[in-house]
């Protein structure tokens, strides 16, 4: 055989048997993943659905996604197989998942319906984009699952992203959007930002004056600034059913919803609408719905009427979220009210306070007490600690990871929030690229996927503690949806694999390298993400102190 004839054959044999067992492109990574050399599952129009009556809700996602139909009697073989094994929680825990693909079918197995799910995103993610265009029809009648064995579990149970309604408000039909970007991620708790000085965008129906008038404000600043006004009036409010129903379709998903009410400061709105909640004895007392982005003074004042009136609010909120956190703000609590209010003062005196901070803290610890009470835990920003931090609270990390390290030290669990990594409302590129600085960027891609959540100088008998991360959309500069999803994706998609996939796993090369299977799939969703660019793995400069 000639010999240059016989070496091209044996480079196009091995280019074949290289692509045939190449590893399916998955984000985030699975724990486990091994190709075997068996046939591929083809999935046509007939295919079936098969799923015990504990499965039967993630039956229905994967049917009203894929347009195949359940059966819930009958050989499994020859279709797609969901099923509960509690006896897995002892290997894959609660959100685990195996899922095994061959020529005669897929079976996704899982202790729990949520590991289910997240199996049949994984799945999701083996067929091809165009079925996000509707189904098996879409992807021309036929379409194919990789023969694979997969084993996976996430990394840290806290899985999140924040959305900021309050400086601009989106439409419920946005929020589902969000909530189906978030489930394709495995992403599993979404921090809905409900209060600002900008707008309060929660009905409470035994205090309407805080969605007739907090809920909107006279203008905002020109995009990308905060001097000039627009001139254009902005609001909205979410009603008490439109909630139920958000809340409802995140659960179909696993994801938790956690709302933020904000106190003591960001107020500004609620202050607008009932005036004698604030410092109304301190000079120049003239609250609004603030028109300008930034740290206002307008605090809730120490007296009966606003803890009453924040008793009222918790009651009808807790209502409407079922779930175990309630996130309560504490940041950026501007004192220069407290310190020169007479009543504020008097409290402060009366109670053996110090000064406003321990204020701040008795506001915290007072909020904590009624959670607990109702069977819930207080989250709040890193500024709770400040005055001390209450018993049961657990903090958001945001300016400084050394918070972080002090409270899980102390016995409180922490999220890992750092503008340094997780604010992805900062610009990713530079000025020229996106006409506009946001925050204190660029924050690219790379440096989002290079984040570590668990903190080095932690010791193994704390680290339980840090429950996990979640990425940041403020919206003072996020105007209108198809910009929040410019911000967050891709860069969401980087943290979701850091949260989930084991830390020995996440390599940024073959994270890019798997990027376009995901971003083809975003193509046919509509998501209006950031394309990548060449410059954009260059080394970034540290992002500057806060």
């Amino acid at each position: 055989m000639n010999p240059f004839r016989f070496g091209l054959a044996l480079s196009v044999a091995t280019v074949l048997v290289a692509k045939l067992f190449a590893a399916p492109a998955i984000i985030p990574a699975p724990a486990s993943l091994r190709v075997t050399d068996g046939a591929p599952f083809v999935v046509t129009a007939k295919t079936n659905i098969h799923a015990a009556a504990a499965a039967t809700p993630v039956a229905n996602w994967l049917a009203r996604w894929s347009g195949l139909q359940i059966v819930t009697s009958g050989a499994a073989a020859g279709g797609i197989t969901l099923a509960i094994e509690p006896a897995l929680r002892t290997e894959l825990g609660d959100e685990g998942y195996t899922l095994s693909s061959h020529a005669d079918g897929v079976t996704i197995r899982g202790a729990t319906a949520a590991g289910v799910f997240y199996g049949v995103q994984t799945l999701r993610q083996l067929l091809p984009p165009d079925m996000e265009r509707g189904g098996v029809r879409a992807a021309g009648g036929r379409a194919e699952v990789p023969a694979v064995e997969i084993t996976d579990r996430p990394r840290f149970g806290w899985r999140g992203a924040l959305l900021d309604v309050g400086r601009h408000f989106v439409t419920v039909a946005d929020v589902k959007r969000f909530l189906d970007e978030m489930a394709l991620h495995k992403l599993n708790v979404f921090h809905w930002h409900l209060t600002e000085d900008q707008g309060w965008r929660i009905e409470i129906k035994k205090y309407p004056r805080l969605t007739e008038i907090g809920a909107w404000r006279a203008s905002s600043p020109v995009a990308g600034g905060n001097k000039a006004d627009d001139g254009v009036p902005h609001g909205g409010f979410y009603t008490q059913d439109e909630i139920v129903e958000v809340v409802a379709y995140a659960a179909a998903r696993f994801i938790r919803v956690m709302p933020e009410i904000e106190l003591p400061g960001h107020s500004a709105a609620a202050i607008a609408s009932y005036p004698q909640l604030g410092n109304d004895d301190s000079p120049g007392y003239a609250p609004t719905v603030q028109v300008r982005w930034g740290v206002f003074p307008y605090l809730y004042a120490p007296k009966p009427e606003t803890f009453q009136f924040l008793d009222d609010v918790f009651g009808e909120v807790l209502a409407l979220f079922p779930g175990e956190f309630v996130h309560i703000g504490g940041d950026e609590a501007k004192k220069d009210q407290w310190n020169v209010s007479p009543t504020a003062q008097a409290f402060i005196k009366a109670n053996g306070l110090k000064d406003a901070h321990e204020l701040q803290s008795w506001f915290i610890r007072r909020t904590e007490s009624y959670l607990s009470a109702h069977g819930r835990r207080l989250v709040g920003w890193d500024e709770i600690q400040e005055g001390g931090l209450a018993a049961g609270a657990t903090m958001m990390a945001w300016r400084d990871v050394k918070w972080a390290i002090a409270a899980a030290r102390a016995g409180h669990d922490v999220v890992m929030t750092p503008t340094s990594h997780t604010y992805l409302d900062y610009n990713e590129g530079t000025t020229e690229e996106e006409g506009e600085k946001i925050g204190r960027g660029p924050l690219p891609l790379k440096k989002v996927y290079s984040f570590e959540p668990m903190p080095a100088e932690l010791e193994p008998q704390f680290q339980a503690h840090v429950l996990g991360a979640q990425g940041q959309l403020w919206s003072e500069h996020l105007q209108g949806w198809p910009k929040v999803e410019f911000r967050a994706w891709p860069r969401l998609s980087a943290l979701a694999e850091v949260v989930w996939s084991p830390r020995e796993k996440r390599d940024y090369v073959d994270f890019k390298a798997r990027l376009p299977a995901l971003l083809a799939r975003f193509d046919c969703i509509g998501i209006n993400y950031r394309r990548p660019r060449a410059t954009d793995d260059a080394p970034a400069a540290a992002l500057p102190a806060k």
